[in-house]
């Protein structure tokens, strides 16, 4: 076969897997195979490992100045090849060229923060906390970690997590999603170019028998997740089974507060972006809008406008603003979602089923939709879609809207718009999700921050990215000491 095949970087090195599983990577706007990816089997997870405690050993008495040396050089890269990688994630997630810039941009935010690790993993100390004793927390690295990340942002998630684990002094495996395998292998070639030792970063393709084989290798101390909600708890679970720490992001149902006194231009521009934009699948997305007394009409009217409006396409095509979803079985899970949701008594009010872009009639397309009156009990308003889909409810308060805010399993995202500083404030204080959004469709926090979830949203303690990510990659040292006066002068 002259498909192109994609490779593992194992210690500094590039291999093709010996496992005979593969599966071709597709391009979702045109159904047509980029590649093919091998699904690694154990002894090549074992090798990773192996080959990252080695590394680790040197690299952890690598001082922290020197350690972020390589993340200048490949922030820099980055910058260099933002449009050819921007490109890649195109081709093979399908989102619109300017939502693949974006994703690298915020990726390269992680870098940056992360280069301030020398003063973010600094300890504390007391004197004298008994006479002639003094008291120290330092942190250290854990050893070899992992990160599982997902298809629909191949390039920045792995930079949530990868430049916080080898900045504090971690040797690193990457296992991104099998139906995103080509953004990594790049992204590794240019780590390659920055200079990182043999063995600090590597990169192992492959399924769920491949994350099984990293949970389970006793080398591997830690692992980052990012996907759905079952995946989540199963790979926290067993991390936890096997006496490691994890941090799983799971799935959302993201809700969005509209009240009478908000701007309507401004909120229906950005709850377009947010319901439709990466066709709505991205963990920030809004997916429930809730309207609140005389925002019902105003803002159904203008949002199924904008839906019907709103250009679709092959990602790399001008003015395009929404591309495709992942794959086949996708569309098919969404679109048998939407029917349900009109079984269950929500009204149709923009269908973008059955619809095809020309030149692309392959690609797994699926064009804006709305559904209002969703009843709060119905499957359809508690399982995350993943796709292009708004739910429309309503509320005569804002103590009815929060209520309904809160009246679900997941907690990643909750906004409101409003005019209003005190029904700000308020929402602010009592809605149960990580992450609020105020007159904002898609609360992502800036690199500085930690990326919070709350439910069924994140299993965990310490979230990705900032603080968080420096404090989950290191462990915490308490050196109690005392030198008595006498013993120092016997030199």
């Amino acid at each position: 076969m002259n498909e192109r095949q994609i490779r593992n970087y194992i210690n500094g090195q590039w291999h093709y897997s010996a496992s005979a599983s593969r599966l071709d990577v597709i391009n979702p706007a045109t159904a047509q195979a980029l590649a093919q990816v091998a699904l690694s089997p154990a002894d090549e997870v074992a090798a990773a490992a192996e080959a990252g405690h080695a590394a680790f050993l040197e690299w952890r008495r690598v001082p922290v100045g020197e350690r972020i040396q390589p993340l200048f050089r490949l922030k820099a890269l980055l910058e260099d090849h933002l449009d050819e990688l921007a490109r890649i994630v195109t081709n093979e997630c399908g989102k619109t060229y300017a939502e693949s810039a974006g994703e690298i941009r915020r990726g390269i935010e992680n870098i940056e923060v992360a280069c301030g690790t020398p003063i973010l993993m600094q300890g504390y100390n007391n004197e004298d906390i008994a006479r002639g004793i003094d008291e120290h927390m330092i942190r250290q690295p854990l050893g070899v970690v992992a990160a599982i990340t997902p298809f629909n942002f191949p390039a920045m998630i792995p930079l949530w997590f990868l430049p916080y684990a080898v900045a504090t002094g971690n040797a690193f495996i990457l296992k991104p999603s099998e139906r995103v395998p080509m953004a990594s292998e790049r992204l590794f070639e240019l780590i390659d170019q920055a200079g990182f030792p043999p063995g600090v970063l590597q990169l192992v393709n492959g399924s769920k028998d491949t994350v099984d084989a990293l949970l389970d290798h006793p080398l591997v101390r830690a692992y980052s997740f990012v996907g759905s909600t079952p995946v989540a708890r199963y790979i926290y679970r067993r991390a936890a089974e096997n006496g490691k720490r994890a941090q799983c992001q799971g799935g959302a149902k993201n809700p969005v507060v509209i009240m009478p006194d908000a701007d309507m231009d401004m909120t229906t521009r950005i709850m377009a972006d947010s319901a439709f934009g990466c066709a709505g699948q991205r963990c920030l997305a809004a997916s429930v809008a809730i309207t609140v007394g005389e925002a019902r009409h105003s803002f159904t009217e203008r949002i199924a406008d904008a839906a019907v409006s709103r250009k679709v396409g092959y990602g790399l095509d001008d003015g395009v603003e929404m591309g495709p979803v992942i794959s086949a079985a996708s569309k098919e899970r969404i679109e048998r979602l939407i029917e349900q949701g009109a079984r269950e008594g929500a009204g149709l009010l923009v269908d973008g089923r059955g619809k095809r872009v020309q030149g692309y009639e392959d690609g797994y397309f699926i064009f804006p939709t709305i559904l209002t009156d969703v009843p709060p009990q119905s499957e359809v308003a508690r399982t995350e879609i993943f796709g292009p889909v708004l739910s429309l409810m309503h509320a005569e308060t804002i103590d009815e809207a929060i209520r309904l805010v809160n009246d679900r399993a997941y907690g990643n995202m909750a906004c409101i718009f409003t005019s209003d500083g005190a029904a700000a404030r308020q929402f602010r204080n009592e809605a149960h999700a990580g992450n609020i959004g105020i007159n904002i469709g898609v609360a992502a926090p800036i690199a500085y921050f930690p990326f919070s979830g709350w439910g069924e949203s994140f299993f965990g303690d310490l979230h990705a990215q900032a603080r968080h990510g420096i404090e989950f990659y290191t462990q915490t040292k308490v050196v109690i000491e005392r030198w008595p006066r006498q013993w120092s002068r016997q030199f």
